[in-house]
């Protein structure tokens, strides 16, 4: 596919809200340089999608059903390491754009960003540069040098979130309640808190942990 100005850049959108990908695809239509050739709704499908079509830049959400979108842009990196893949969130928190930058992207928007500034990230990221806006580049040096929690920290975090007490924590993850108290020490240390209440708090700023 090409134009008067050059090749037509691919684009795979991934999203599993409907008519946001609807919507994308509208605003991707009225730049004749650019193309959204498949869309996917789901992780699974985004990689499907990837290998079928090979698209040039993926514009991958992070918040999906089976295979989130972390673990798309990881699979996809391992099919193909140059994949160009854009993160298109709602999300600004420094550990969710930190986590998706390590898992590969080169591009970082937010859902509520101008129609202007997607096409204009889709651009840098297909001539190879990496496009991220200037306050969450704030956010991500921030970031850097924290101590990051573990998996089953994580994990803990999660159902803390959901608002278990130490011992259902401890039935549904089949462990003490004394490591269950260990792994939210560790929790309140890394997030520089003393509370559950605070140590939620932080972890909705930072993109720890969201409440559904």
């Amino acid at each position: 596919m090409e134009t008067e100005a050059g090749p037509v850049i691919k684009v795979l959108c991934v999203d599993d809200h409907r008519l946001m990908r609807e919507g994308i695809v509208r605003i991707i239509g009225f730049d004749e340089g650019v193309r959204v050739v498949a869309e996917a709704g789901t992780g699974e499908e985004a990689v499907e999608q990837f290998l079928q079509h090979r698209p040039d830049v993926t514009l991958m959400d992070l918040q999906l059903r089976g295979m989130n979108g972390l673990q798309a842009i990881r699979t996809i990196r391992t099919l193909q390491s140059d994949a160009r893949i854009v993160v298109l969130t709602m999300y600004e928190g420094d550990e969710t754009i930190y986590d998706a930058l390590e898992a590969g992207a080169v591009g970082y928007l937010l859902k509520d960003s101008v129609p202007g500034d997607l096409i204009r990230v889709i651009r840098e990221v297909h001539a190879g540069l990496r496009s991220i806006p200037p306050h969450i580049e704030a956010k991500l040096e921030t970031r850097i040098g924290r101590p990051k929690l573990t998996a089953r920290e994580k994990e803990v975090l999660d159902l803390l979130a959901q608002g278990m007490r130490n011992k259902e924590i401890a039935a549904e993850l089949r462990i003490s309640e004394e490591t269950t108290r260990a792994h939210i020490k560790g929790i309140f240390q890394k997030l520089r808190v003393h509370d559950r209440t605070a140590a939620l708090a932080e972890a909705l700023r930072r993109g720890l942990a969201r409440v559904s």
